[in-house]
């Protein structure tokens, strides 16, 4: 019979183990191997039973195996070590309190972003945003960040996958109890759970308890909706990660960004952790937190235009999409119920918040309220999240800055990073552990630090491959396990399944391909030519076996036609011992997937691959990637640590042919170079491994791997870019913005933009030594004099530039360099000031210049800020656009 009510009974632990219930209870055992393993050793089998989460493992573990601890004198040293170990790691100064002015950087970061990817234990993520952002918090603490991560507790996660006998992905979706997660209800001093409530329309209202996982210095804040006072609807609003339609998804980042701030305040009123300085939002997700911190400021006396002045000073917004269909957009009229009369965030004018989210530019759609603009207007810093990314993401937006080129779109990059000590593998660890000690190698894949990962090159050939070898073997044996498990739930019957024993082979090449399956990331892209395919993995000389998986979103028939193709594929008795697809990729899978692979392949259609940071994952255990130039991969390739597959940008919207072309592109790659790399192997006579055939080059490859890309794909990397670039110049931009900053700041660009269509650039004189006849010699000095009008603008309220750089056939100016003018005279009778100043001719070929002015004030994070910018007229014969050779 089915139980009338749930509830957990929690174990009572003799009091020498109670330490166990705080090593359980912070994530931190989630990547310190010494703490999982004293954690997995109180049960083995039960561990297993558990999936690995010590919380539900200490829930079933016996009160005899408990009182048998209990008298273990060696267990109990190593829990007194392991204890007392965390305790120096969560009160301990880091990398973050040794800064040479800790005064000015943030006192605290609120870091917001729709899931979170930190444990298998703790399924709350879909893919590679809520890796990145567990993996974000994780670096966080290591380094000492004082983050708050905040979230939506989801009941049902995401989804987990299962298979059809035909190969069709099914969703399934088990009740999350957060009794049985590791997680503590926030509590007011009362002992009552805490709680946020929104208003929602009809006089309804949305209230949420406040769950908060350890990780380890950084608290993590989880709203769940699932709480009695609410109506059966707004229960549900955090029952599935990405599920429901416009209006449960409104309400999910309604909840997140404004339940998420009022969270914060709760929390840090509760335990007295600083409030925020800064404020994060990963992805538009969260980007109702702004109006909701307008509404706060409103209520302190300041005007809306002020606030938002103020909120923008302390606001950081990464973007990680690519396309416009990645961006979350709602239909304005729901906009305008849920923030209308009797909505939430009373007393701010609904047309205000309609005017953030308003997508104003060419090609925008009027109807439609933009997640990401809204973003980008309340946020003074943005970034995109590798390079190329940065680029595209310009691009992409320069519709909000009319009349700037691309490149002066302010929007930077900071490339992701991983966090090693959750992703490599134990053998890795301690093969380093060997060459540089264990405290080394465990600063090393925390903090970074060339040095010692320079260290590697000593490794000897044989240790790196054994190791290699080592890690192929575990691979193939999950493989099997989880393909039989697979074919179970797809209903066959153990005698229907001998074969699923000779599945791989661990000493054949072995190529890796996990991720989400939107139609970009081409997962059936090695299907283009099956019997190509096949040749390849069935070479008598040379085999090449691979290991797929990957989920379609449940709405996206299209992707599940994918993975469906790839299946049938994959079930093929031909091939079916070299090529398989996992249902249910993960966490605890792809912690296995990435170190047993040789190579990690990627083949999105470039450049919609915002970092792909898998690739990373899998180089810091040894594996090389083989990937299209696109994300990170674009911005660190060397042919020493791997390959990069050529694309057919030239055919344009021809995406059939592309992918001919591309995928035979990669046959080719694979038959010609890396597969003869991996099996030409080379035997040493004298010192270690004597006598042993190793492939010498593929050897020196993966050294290469670990010595260039180590130190840079590392998370701690990423952080520490993001605490000095961004968080710290948010901070100081926060504290320089009292009321009357942002109120002066606000009236200003309020003048500025009422003035500016009568700002302009009247006249440009050039000046030289000898006169310019279409030619210049390399290190002459033009002296350039501008005429502009102002209108009631002072001269050090604008900044004249003459812009400068080699010119392409069509006169555009590339590779330009900003060089400011100084006033020289005025204003005339007219109101005309002159700006003066050099210009070298520092580079030789076609050369040009023109002039622009763009807005100044101490207050702003970049001249572009307001998206103003006055230039001159078209120019006739030589004006100021001329061209130098």
């Amino acid at each position: 019979m089915k139980a009338i009510r749930r509830f957990t009974v929690r174990p009572v632990l003799p009091e020498p183990l109670l330490p166990l219930h705080h090593l359980a209870r912070n994530l931190r055992w989630s990547w310190h191997a010494e703490t999982r393993e004293l954690l997995q050793s109180v049960d083995r089998e039960g561990w297993v039973r558990a999936g690995g989460d010590p919380v539900r493992l200490l829930g079933s573990v016996s009160a005899d195996r408990l009182a048998e601890l209990a008298r273990d004198r060696r267990f109990l040293r190593r829990l007194a070590a392991a204890a007392a170990d965390l305790d120096d790691y969560l009160a301990g100064e880091r990398w973050y309190q040794t800064r040479e002015s800790p005064a000015d950087l943030p006192a605290a970061v609120a870091y917001f972003s729709p899931e979170f990817g930190i444990t298998a234990a703790l399924p709350q993520y879909s893919g590679g945003l809520g890796i990145l952002a567990g993996d974000h918090l994780k670096a966080a603490s290591d380094l000492g960040v004082p983050l708050i991560g905040v979230g939506l507790l989801y009941r049902h996660g995401y989804f987990r996958q299962s298979l059809s006998r035909d190969g069709w992905q099914q969703e399934h979706y088990p009740v999350l109890d957060p009794n049985e997660l590791p997680l503590d209800l926030l509590r007011a001093g009362d002992g009552s759970p805490a709680r946020v409530t929104l208003a929602l329309p009809g006089g309804r209202s949305l209230h949420a308890h406040v769950w908060q996982a350890r990780v380890g210095r950084v608290p993590l804040l989880l709203l769940d909706s699932d709480v009695e006072d609410n109506d059966p609807a707004a229960r549900e609003v955090t029952d599935r990660l990405y599920g429901g339609g416009s209006d449960h998804r409104l309400l999910q980042e309604m909840l997140l960004g404004i339940g998420g701030v009022r969270a914060v305040r709760t929390y840090c009123a509760l335990t007295g952790h600083p409030e925020p300085e800064v404020f994060h939002t990963n992805e538009g997700h969260a980007g109702f937190l702004g109006l909701e911190r307008i509404r706060e400021l409103e209520g302190e006396g300041l005007g809306f235009d002020a606030a938002v002045e103020a909120v923008r000073a302390g606001t950081v917004f990464t973007t990680h999409t690519p396309v416009p269909a990645g961006i979350d957009r709602f239909d304005r009229t729901l906009i305008t119920r849920h923030f209308g009369d009797g909505g939430e965030l009373a007393g701010i004018p609904v047309e205000r918040i309609l005017e953030l989210g308003r997508e104003s530019y060419p090609g925008g759609d009027p109807g439609v309220f933009n997640m990401a603009v809204m973003g980008l207007r309340l946020a003074q810093r943005a970034n995109g999240v590798s390079t190329l990314h940065g680029a595209v993401s310009r691009g992409m937006f320069a519709g909000l800055w009319p009349g700037f080129d691309a490149e002066d779109v302010p929007i930077t990059s900071i490339t992701n990073g991983v966090h090693a000590p959750t992703w490599v593998a134990p053998e890795v660890i301690r093969l380093g552990a060997r060459q540089i000690g264990a405290g080394r190698a465990e600063d090393a894949l925390s903090v970074g630090g060339s040095a010692r990962w320079d260290a590697v090159a000593d490794i000897a050939d044989h240790e790196i491959w054994d190791v290699r070898r080592v890690l192929r073997e575990q691979l193939v044996q999950e493989v099997r396990e989880r393909l039989r498990a697979s074919w179970r739930q797809r209903g066959a019957g153990d005698a229907e399944l001998g074969w699923v024993d000779g599945v791989l082979d661990p000493d054949v090449l072995t190529i890796g391909f996990a991720r989400r399956v939107p139609s970009y990331k081409r997962l059936t892209l090695m299907l283009k030519d099956p019997e190509r395919l096949r040749r390849l993995l069935l070479d008598p000389q040379r085999p090449v076996q691979i290991v797929v998986a990957g989920k379609a979103h449940p709405a996206d028939d299209g992707g599940k036609r994918l993975v469906q193709e790839l299946v049938r594929f994959a079930d093929d008795p031909r091939v079916r011992h070299r090529i398989v697809f996992l249902p249910d990729y993960g966490m605890a899978m792809a912690q296995k997937l990435y170190p047993g692979c040789d190579v990690w392949l990627n083949n999105p259609l470039r450049p919609l691959e915002a970092c792909g940071t898998s690739g990373m994952k899998a180089a810091l255990n040894g594996c090389l990637n083989l990937s299209v130039l696109d994300g990170w991969w674009d911005e660190w390739f060397e042919p020493d640590f791997g390959w990069a597959i050529p694309t057919a940008d030239g055919h344009g919207t021809d995406e059939e042919r592309r992918d001919e072309v591309e995928a035979a592109a990669l046959y080719e790659l694979i038959e010609q170079r890396v597969a003869p790399c991996f099996y030409d192997r080379t035997t040493r006579n004298g010192g270690p491994g004597n006598g042993v055939a190793l492939p010498v080059r593929w050897i020196e490859m993966v050294r290469r791997t670990l010595v260039s890309l180590g130190p840079k794909v590392l998370a701690g990397r990423m952080v520490r870019e993001y605490v000095e670039r961004l968080y710290a110049p948010a901070a100081r931009a926060h504290r320089a913005l009292g009321p009357e900053e942002a109120r002066e700041l606000s009236a200003w660009k309020s003048r500025v933009r009422a003035a500016w269509p009568r700002v302009s650039v009247d006249h440009v004189e050039t000046a030289t030594a000898a006169p310019l006849d279409g030619t210049a010699e390399l290190g002459a000095t033009l002296t350039l004099r501008v005429q502009v009008s102002l209108d009631e603008l002072a001269p050090e309220e604008v900044e004249v530039q003459v812009l400068a750089g080699r010119v392409d056939p069509a006169d555009v100016i590339t590779g330009a360099r900003a060089f400011p003018l100084k006033p020289a005279a005025g204003p005339d009778l007219d109101g005309h000031w002159v700006f003066e100043g050099p210009l070298a001719l520092d580079r030789t070929g076609p050369f040009g210049y023109t002039v622009r002015i763009l807005p100044a004030h101490p207050l702003l994070a970049d001249p572009a800020e307001l998206g103003l910018m006055a230039v001159p007229p078209p120019p006739v014969g030589d004006g100021p656009g001329m061209v130098l050779r």
